[in-house]
Formats: C-alpha cells, sequence, structure tokens
C-alpha cells in the first residue's frame, strides 16, 4: 500500500493530503538548517513521523473544541493533527507549546506558510502556561509518563483526555506514573511502529 493509500484511509481530502505534502517540504527546508528530525528518519518520515501522528485523530473525541500540545518541536503529532482537524474536528483551536524560540520559528513558519488558522504557537514552557478547558493534551517524544501527567494535571481537568505515543517502555513508565498518580488507561497499538503504543489517559488524580 502506498502513501496516499494509507492518507485516504483517514477519509482526508485531497486538499489536506497537499497540505501534509507541503508542510513535509517545508520540514525539509527547516531541517537542512537545524536538526528538527534525524536524517534517517527522515528518509521515512511518512511512516515513522506523519502517519505516526495522524493516527492520533482516530482517538480525539469528537467534540473536542481545545487541544494542547506539548513540546511541538519539529510539529509532531500537532501539526499533523492541525492539518487534518481542518476538516474532521472544524472547531477545534490547537496550542503548540515549545520552550525553544528557533522551533517556534519554524513551528510560526509552517502555520503562516499553510495558512492554519486553527493553530497557536506558544514560546513558553509548559510550567509556565495557562490554559482553561483543554479536552485534549498531546505529547510525543518529550518526557516520562509521570511528568507528563503532571502537565496534563496543571494545564487540564479531570475531563481532559490525555494522548501519548509512547515506546516499548510504556508498561515501566505506567507502574512508575502509578505511584503517584491515579487514572484511567487504555493501551492502543501503534499502527506504524510494532514496539510502540498509544496510552489514552482518564480521569486522573493525584495520588493523596
Amino acid at each position: 500500500m502506498d502513501i496516499n493509500q494509507k492518507l485516504r484511509q483517514y477519509e482526508l481530502s485531497a486538499d489536506t493530503i497537499k497540505q501534509l505534502y507541503d508542510f513535509v517540504e517545508v520540514l525539509a527546508g527547516w531541517n537542512a538548517k537545524m536538526n528538527l528530525v534525524s536524517k534517517s528518519s527522515f528518509q521515512d518520515v511518512w511512516e515513522r513521523h506523519i502517519l505516526d501522528s495522524l493516527q492520533l485523530i482516530d482517538y480525539i473525541p469528537p467534540k473536542t473544541k481545545k487541544l494542547v500540545d506539548i513540546g511541538s518541536g519539529a510539529g509532531f503529532p500537532a501539526m499533523v493533527l492541525a492539518i487534518a482537524a481542518q476538516e474532521k474536528f472544524p472547531e477545534i483551536k490547537l496550542s503548540l507549546v515549545e520552550s525553544i524560540t528557533k522551533k517556534t520559528l519554524y513551528l510560526n513558519d509552517v502555520i503562516n506558510k499553510l495558512g492554519l488558522k486553527n493553530s497557536e504557537v506558544l514560546n513558553s514552557r509548559v510550567e509556565n502556561a495557562v490554559f482553561e478547558n483543554i479536552d485534549v493534551v498531546t505529547a510525543r517524544a518529550v518526557a516520562s509518563l509521570d511528568v507528563l501527567l503532571a502537565y496534563q494535571k496543571k494545564i487540564g481537568n479531570s475531563n481532559t483526555l490525555g494522548i501519548y505515543l509512547k515506546g516499548k517502555s510504556f508498561e515501566q513508565e505506567l507502574e512508575t506514573a502509578q505511584k503517584f498518580w491515579n487514572f484511567s488507561c487504555e493501551v492502543k497499538q501503534n499502527k506504524y511502529n510494532d514496539d510502540g503504543v498509544i496510552l489514552l489517559i482518564s480521569d486522573l488524580r493525584r495520588k493523596k
């Protein structure tokens, strides 16, 4: 199955698919100047990064209005979700939190070149960011689960859903997080990485 067939499995329009290609082009230009993703992973950018991020669209609740992505970096998963959300979730607003200034310049360049009106970039550490009524928090390759849950608790509420891409050490991360937190967790297999999973974290409460 080629890349376009895999993209069409998500029922994306031709315009949205073109925007994903445009995003890869902008990423390539910036990646030549700064190390956003490794050269080896960029050679397989569609499977390793685009589709890996895009699969999260299936887990975003239908009525989601506000999504915060922690440590957006190269734009995964947030930028891919922002592109797809234009037709999947037309009312959604995405906030991309990134503390490294040069990466925020890149993220804003993507937003401007692709005309993404549903996204904003915050040049801030998540500890210093203030949000209200956050429906979903996402993160990919940013921090251990217990740290992510602390962020989720700070910027969200008991109804906020955390959607986190994790690798083969996820069971150990879950075990550590359960020492500090009570939560519900669904584990979904990553479609594009045999060692990867997607953790859906809800009903988050700190242990007393």
